[in-house]
């Protein structure tokens, strides 16, 4: 897609999606669709912090991409796994969480994830010089796709059992990465996340990557559940990003 068109429907994107404010649930994660000019339209969980909106504070966003195994249109489906399901079970996250969903049968696609983020931030309190990626297989794969789009767009990215381009990988060498794998992972080889780690530290970047020893596709469960990958990422900034 050219420049032109794609900005043609980012605009259309805007004007459909703002066109009503939408009641804000802080606390809560509540379905939201984002309706836009086909295939733009996008159906996604959106969780706003408990003192979202009572403050004059802007809010780090994190973008939440699921697996193969969760795409349709049952938003329910989002819940399994990842941050999503963290917020179900109680998490109180100190940031804006969205989470979309793909369609059945389909792929991650690059100008609905953007269309989603440009509606997102300007509808909003985010802070965008923090704003992350993360998923898991399928959605490692688009986190990987995502940032190597648009490598100066975020602060950071953490992709779990996915893969990327690794000819590529020279464009995230300024972007803060931390990438985990299992190395039993029958799906997804775990040389996939390792291939990309090396190029980008090879191209003069400080990409991390944990490898989980015993785990196989599901390295996902425990890399949500750590503590520090939330930290590792709200320590980092687009404008001057710490390693």
């Amino acid at each position: 897609m050219r420049p032109a068109q794609r900005l043609i429907l980012w605009s259309l994107t805007l004007m459909t999606g703002c066109s009503a404010p939408l009641t804000q649930h802080p606390g809560r994660q509540v379905e939201r669709t984002l309706t836009a000019e086909s295939p733009l339209s996008v159906s996604y969980l959106l969780y706003l912090p408990q003192s979202y909106g009572k403050t004059r504070e802007r809010w780090p966003l994190v973008i939440f991409l699921h697996g193969s195994g969760e795409r349709g249109t049952d938003l329910e489906l989002v819940k399994r796994h990842g941050p999503p399901r963290r917020v179900e079970e109680g998490a109180d996250f100190p940031f804006v969480l969205a989470s979309p969903q793909c369609p059945l049968g389909r792929w991650w696609s690059i100008d609905q994830l953007d269309a989603l983020l440009r509606h997102l931030t300007a509808t909003l309190e985010v802070d965008t010089d923090r704003v992350y990626v993360t998923g898991l297989s399928m959605g490692g794969f688009g986190t990987w796709s995502l940032a190597l789009e648009f490598p100066d767009r975020f602060a950071a990215i953490a992709p779990v059992c996915g893969g990327g381009i690794p000819y590529r990988a020279n464009l995230l060498r300024d972007l803060p990465v931390w990438a985990f794998h299992g190395r039993k992972d029958p799906v997804i080889p775990p040389s996939y996340s390792v291939e990309m780690v090396e190029a980008i530290n090879a191209a003069g970047g400080n990409a991390r990557l944990t490898i989980y020893p015993d785990a196989g596709h599901d390295s996902y469960t425990e890399t949500y559940a750590r503590a520090d990958l939330y930290e590792w990422l709200l320590a980092q900034r687009r404008s001057a990003a710490p390693r």
